[in-house]
């Protein structure tokens, strides 16, 4: 295994995620309303103008409860569930993934000054968030989706 590549890129967080959930669990996101917390420091207000209009967001964020020590570089069973196969790091959706990165999208409920009022974003309490993007359509998968069933039964109650 070769060392990971270094560069000289700062990621800044652009926010927080301010959220009823304070622990780490894997079910059950669907319903669960929060907030993101934008810094204001790092752009303007402005930044904001027409994201109202959008009904869902993509949001990266970093899981910054999981310490380098915990993150997977090989394959393991999903949830370590047995009954499903060995599957490598980088095809799962996994927390402890290399660079600690996470993607997922929310539906906007409005947005107040530097506050967006979110419901289903898979963030807890303190999550800094590293950029939001409006959903598009137009940049969901072209054609036919195909995923193994172990996936389907992993995210049967996620939302």
């Amino acid at each position: 295994m070769t060392t990971p590549h270094t560069t000289s890129y700062e990621v800044v967080p652009i926010g927080v995620v301010s959220s009823p959930r304070k622990e780490i669990t894997d079910d059950h996101w669907g319903g669960v309303e929060a907030v993101i917390r934008l810094d204001s420091g790092v752009f303007g207000l402005d930044a904001l103008a027409g994201l109202d209009t959008f009904s869902h967001l993509e949001v990266v964020f970093l899981f910054h409860k999981v310490a380098p020590e915990q993150v997977h570089r090989g394959a393991r069973h999903p949830r370590g569930n047995a009954e499903w196969p060995q599957i490598g790091v980088l095809a799962q959706r996994v927390k402890n993934r290399p660079n600690r990165l996470g993607v997922s999208r929310c539906e906007l409920l409005k947005v107040e000054g530097a506050d967006l009022y979110i419901r289903g974003l898979d963030a807890i309490d303190g999550t800094p968030v590293l950029d939001i993007k409006p959903y598009m359509t137009e940049f969901a998968p072209r054609g036919e989706v195909r995923q193994p069933a172990w996936s389907h039964e992993l995210m049967h109650e996620y939302y």
